[in-house]
């Protein structure tokens, strides 16, 4: 199950995790750099939230083009569906900046 990782930043508190597993049906839109090279609808944005995997989200669409508001460099909008699927126990894995491809190997 191949995808992107992305870091849920502390700011936006636990409701912000929650609000993607948690509720109704929806979408929910990441960002990235550029365009992806390896991703494609059908997989899996990953979340980490205080350097734990926790869930995992499945991508709608991906929209190339968009422009970042602060540097004007290309990024692509990454859409996925909501709710999505917890883990069943968190992982830890390191959080970071910006878009990670990753392969799913510590989903269970």
């Amino acid at each position: 199950m191949s995808g992107i990782t992305k870091t849920i930043p502390q700011k936006h508190g636990q409701e912000a995790v929650d609000s993607l597993y948690e509720g109704g049906a929806g979408e929910f839109e990441f960002h990235m750099a550029g365009k992806p090279s390896r991703l494609a609808v059908g997989d899996y944005v990953y979340t980490i939230w205080k350097d734990m995997l926790v869930g995992r989200l499945k991508i709608t669409r991906i929209e190339t083009g968009a422009v970042n508001p602060m540097s004007g460099k290309p990024r692509s909008l990454i859409y996925v569906e909501i709710p999505g699927k917890r883990i069943g126990l968190p992982v830890p894995r390191q959080g970071h900046r910006g878009t990670r491809y990753y392969d799913g190997a510590d989903w269970n």
